[in-house]
């Protein structure tokens, strides 16, 4: 249900209240899109200003990453039960607060644990978005809605590494990097502001319950696993790492006895385990997995390739990925509207061709220029990496719901969302071992730091194409036409008790 608005509002000011209430839940989305992508341009100078460690560094996007994946189911289901618009501010207010905290930071480890409360705050903010508007707009309406929403995916894509680049090469009164977090309160002010005012509540009239246990016993066995695995390298490998990645295999154990405990008891499992009966649902989730830990890997290692190991300003990195964003958006709008309808799961599987071929020119290019290697001369492997990059994830979720049954479709599209920023967390966890691991510290000692960077760099993006191969087989038990892809999709953004499919 939603707030009706005030007695004797005519229906022109009905109509701008619910416009300026979309303004306010696109903001939101925008900010969170964007501060997922600024901070990558601004890892080394964060670096260099506070003196982060590479381990650091990993768990400045990584802690995001985790916490955000962590919440986006309970955070959906804390909006059906306590209120979309509540929760919504409640997690924008904090969003802001963290934001505070990230530009304010002068220890690298206070840096890392505003990160982590900003990707939970996120996590509280984001799944309520399309609830809200689902709440707020009929149905022969929420189809220009979603077009508006694309249009502010493809800008956050494309502005987040311009804006970070900028943000931190202004060097603003002397800030340094911290304009790229403190940007986001002005911004999360006005967006408090106008929310309380003309955001409308709305509840689910049957909100499946909290799954708390299920979430620390998750969170604890990812914990388990990245936290040895960033910080081992430094460390020396100690042998409790190992024994704590191993004892992780035992929680995800007790997470899933747990998981089937609580479908029996009253039938709200954090995760529907029913699902994974259905093959290529979950053959899917290997793929979100999969491609969020080639992704993971390649932003990180890209980013400090450019501007530690060729010494490129931000801003000369960043207008370097412009071709890459370009691809992707491009790709994307042609594969939904043109191609999938056609050729069904052959785009996907295309997609990670071409991922695979621009990874491996890349490659191929780094080595042969050496340090003198140009943004010009990136481009070529940055487009084809793009290009698949856009054929793969605008199709993809559509894909992996195509034969889930639709009862199920809200569970199934939460879970997706939430194992695509597992994969992430994964992928940042893995630059430790394929990254920092094969940089040639003789090498750096003598003033080559190009040279370590730039053999590192090519060895973390053959892992990346291990991956995409991986992405690639799993893609054959994916459906081949997607047909019934659109209604699950509705039905997951419409089904009132399961809104965490907001999060998509």
């Amino acid at each position: 249900m939603t707030t009706a608005p005030p007695p004797g509002a005519s229906p022109d000011a009905s109509d701008r209240r619910r416009w300026l209430a979309l303004a306010v839940v696109m903001t939101a989305s925008f900010m969170d899109l964007v501060d997922v992508t600024i901070v990558n341009i601004a890892m080394p100078s964060i670096q260099k200003d506070i003196g982060a460690s590479f381990s650091v560094l990993q768990w400045i996007t990584e802690g995001y990453a985790l916490a955000f994946a962590a919440g986006l189911i309970t955070g959906g289901r804390l909006g059906d039960i306590y209120g979309r618009r509540r929760i919504f501010l409640l997690g924008m207010s904090g969003f802001t607060l963290a934001s505070m905290l990230c530009g304010i930071a002068g220890d690298p480890h206070l840096l890392v644990a505003a990160r982590v409360l900003q990707g939970g705050m996120a996590a509280l903010m984001v799944p309520q978005v399309l609830a809200i508007v689902h709440a707020t707009f009929p149905a022969h309406e929420r189809g220009k809605v979603f077009g508006m929403f694309g249009a502010v995916v493809g800008l956050g894509a494309v502005s987040g590494p311009i804006l970070g680049a900028l943000l931190t090469q202004w060097n603003l009164f002397g800030l340094e990097w911290r304009p790229i977090f403190l940007v986001n309160l002005p911004v999360g002010i006005a967006g408090l502001i106008m929310g309380r005012r003309y955001i409308g509540e709305s509840k689910a009239p049957q909100a499946l319950k909290l799954d708390l246990v299920g979430v620390v016993l998750a969170t604890g066995g990812l914990l388990m696993l990245l936290y040895p695995l960033t910080q081992g390298r430094e460390l020396g490998w100690p042998l409790w790492g190992y024994l704590c990645m191993l004892g992780s295999v035992l929680v995800f154990g007790a997470f899933v006895a747990y998981e089937r405990h609580k479908t029996r008891k009253d039938g709200s499992p954090l995760v529907e385990l029913s699902l994974f009966k259905v093959k290529s649902f979950a053959a899917g989730i290997g793929v979100e997995i999969a491609f969020g830990i080639a992704c993971g890997i390649f932003f990180l290692i890209w980013t400090l390739y450019m501007q530690i190991g060729l010494g490129w300003s931000p801003l000369r990195a960043g207008l370097t990925g412009i071709p890459f964003s370009i691809a992707v958006s491009a790709a994307a709008g042609v594969s939904v509207q043109k191609l999938v309808p056609r050729f069904g799961r052959k785009v996907l599987q295309a997609g990670a061709v071409s991922m695979a071929a621009g990874v491996m020119l890349y490659i191929w290019e780094s080595g042969h220029y050496g340090t003198d290697i140009h943004p010009w001369q990136m481009a070529l492997p940055l487009v084809v990496m793009g290009l698949g990059m856009g054929l793969i994830v605008a199709p993809l979720t559509e894909t992996v719901l195509a034969e889930v049954p639709r009862e199920h479709s809200g569970s199934a599209s939460g879970l997706i969302n939430t194992t695509q920023q597992l994969g992430n967390a994964v992928g940042l966890g893995l630059v430790s071992v394929v990254f920092f691991n094969q940089l040639d510290q003789g090498a750096m000692a003598r003033g080559h730091a190009g040279e370590a960077f730039g053999k590192a760099f090519r060895h973390g993006m053959w892992w990346v194409a291990a991956v995409l191969g991986v992405v690639l087989v799993l893609m054959f038990v994916l459906p081949r036409k997607a047909e019934a892809a659109a209604g699950a999709v509705a039905d997951a953004a419409g089904e009132p008790v399961h809104e965490e499919a907001a999060a998509a």
